[in-house]
């Protein structure tokens, strides 16, 4: 790629000044110098042709007058991206497209440009306040896009020390899980979910498995008890089936989540949302909620569909006939390949150029969306096709803005799909993999349904509902990780501090700790009555889920 051309001075404002750097402990991958090896990126074909000259009308970054703009919203490209992605690159590496009615946006879908992008905070923002088709009304906001960019003060919509801030409290709070832990929910929620379908020898992975398992860790996760659990899986259920209750699901939502924060503050746990709060950047409650809402966000949506996506490549691949009766080919192999071939979100990353900018001959103006597509750039043609093993996907993005979750996100989905082949080995599909039908939208690479059948097997039942019930209750001894300190709590006893189980987590000083009474809180046993109020709410969702 050409690099980043200014086409006119910036104007000032509060973007001008440094260049941020990339956080802290961001996740190494595709935003590292790539280096030799089957982690390195993959190495552009020789035959790749020279970059335009800027002012080239097919690489302008616009369609031509009176040419209608390709559609990412319909269900055509719904039914085949691939092809809507090959005719984009007769643009170039960037081309212009619409998101929504009304909605263009230069897509990129070179892998080295996308690359770059990601890598140049200094040109392009994240901040979607720069964003002025939305900011002079062009784009009302009642566009169906417009939530899924509009700005939030959280840390995928900001940059500079205000994204480093955010960003720290989000990774150090996963830097304190225990992924041992972590595996042993899924696996417990993976059991629960299965036992209410597997009687019936037919099932949609969908609805009633990939969609609901990163609700119930999530729960876990989070540590919301039972009275808030309910409330918060239904609210997300709502709001990620875009239903017309979706509007509601979204105050529901909200609500729920100040109410759990302020349960948090009152009487911390060893969670994220209690490690949220007692984190040195010291988050308000309405920061607090943006950070959870865009882990969970994150965790849910993309983590379904990676679910979806794998157990259909599995399914569906001969290649992978082997694995599933214990071949040589590995769950990772194929959850590599989705994150290749059909990353969950397939066209996001969104950025706005902080000035009139030329990328590889294509002009892009100040304030108008440039969009990542993650799926394009990763089956650039001109990379070359072996990749297994190879991890510089740009799945989890790159740069600064790398996923700080991918290694939980990939422990869920692992788990998620090797439990369902243990418990179901004869699973198959229900219908053709060709006639499988994908969900609409821009940003996602989704499935509508995903059918199966399989011998009927037995229940774990009582089995499954105690263990579900026990995971609830260990997370209040510290199963997911230790108690976070209480804020203006100071003991002065030195040494005394908290078990942390999580890998990556520190014991927290006597100075900041009330070490005797977290202790006391992390280990007591629950009562009779809060352990039958897990199992009542636990029998409560099961009989819910069965009735949808």
């Amino acid at each position: 790629m050409t690099s980043p051309t200014r086409d006119s001075a910036p104007t000032p404002g509060p973007d001008s000044g440094p260049t941020p750097g990339p956080d802290s402990g961001a996740t190494p991958g595709p935003d590292s110098a790539p280096a030799a090896g089957p982690d390195s990126a993959p190495i552009p074909d020789p035959a790749a042709g020279p970059t335009p000259p800027p002012g080239c009308p097919a690489h302008s970054g616009r369609a031509p007058a009176g040419e209608r703009l390709e559609s990412l919203h319909g269900p055509e490209f719904a039914a085949d991206p691939a092809a809507t992605y090959a005719r984009l690159r007769d643009h170039g590496h960037i081309a212009p497209v619409e998101l929504s009615p009304g909605v263009p946006v230069s897509l990129v879908t070179s892998y080295q440009t996308a690359l770059d992008i990601l890598r140049s905070p200094e040109t392009f923002s994240k901040d979607a306040r720069h964003w002025q088709a939305l900011a002079d009304g062009t784009i009302p906001l009642d566009n169906p896009v417009v939530p899924m960019m509009m700005y939030r003060p959280n840390a995928l919509c900001s940059d500079g020390e205000a994204h480093h801030r955010l960003r720290a409290a989000i990774s150090d709070t996963l830097d304190r899980l225990d992924i041992h832990a972590l595996r042993r929910y899924v696996e417990r929620s993976a059991d629960f979910l299965i036992d209410l379908f597997g009687p019936k020898g037919e099932a949609d992975l969908l609805k009633e498995y990939s969609a609901r398992l990163p609700l119930l860790v999530f729960q876990q996760l989070f540590g919301c008890p039972p009275e808030l659990s309910d409330k918060l899986v239904r609210a997300l259920s709502a709001l990620f089936e875009i239903t017309e209750d979706s509007e509601q699901a979204n105050v529901l939502l909200a609500e729920t989540l100040f109410e759990l924060i302020a349960l948090k503050r009152a009487t911390p746990g060893p969670d994220m949302t209690s490690w949220l709060i007692a984190h040195p950047s010291e988050l308000t409650d309405e920061e607090l909620v943006h950070q959870i809402v865009v882990l969970v966000g994150a965790g849910t949506q993309p983590q379904q569909n990676l679910i979806c996506n794998g157990l259909l490549l599995l399914l569906s691949d001969e290649r992978f006939a082997g694995a599933l009766a214990g071949g040589t080919m590995l769950i990772e192999d194929a959850l590599n390949e989705v994150l290749w071939k059909d990353p969950p979100l397939a066209n996001f990353c969104i950025h706005y150029p902080r000035h009139d900018v030329t990328v590889d001959g294509h002009r892009l103006p100040k304030g108008e969306p440039v969009v990542i597509s993650l799926a394009a750039a990763n089956n650039d043609p001109y990379l070359l096709s072996n990749r297994r093993g190879n991890r510089a996907h740009l799945a989890w993005s790159a740069g600064p803005h790398t996923c700080p979750a991918k290694d939980p996100a990939q422990v869920i989905a692992a788990v998620a799909i090797e439990k369902l082949l243990d418990r179901l080995p004869d699973l198959e599909l229900a219908v053709p993999a060709e006639e499988l039908e994908w969900r609409p939208g821009p940003f996602h690479r989704a499935l509508a349904a995903l059918p199966v059948r399989y011998p009927r097997t037995a229940a774990k039942s009582d089995e499954a509902l105690a263990e579900m019930v026990a995971a609830a209750t260990a997370t209040g001894a510290g199963a997911v990780g230790s108690t976070p300190p209480v804020a203006g709590k100071n003991t002065g006893q030195a040494g005394e501090t908290s078990s942390h189980d999580g890998p990556a987590g520190t014991a927290p000083s006597a100075d900041d700790t009330d070490s005797s009474a977290t202790t006391s809180t992390a280990t007591a046993p629950q009562s009779g009555s809060e352990h039958e109020a897990r199992r009542r709410w636990w029998k409560s969702l099961a009989q819910w889920w069965r009735r949808g």
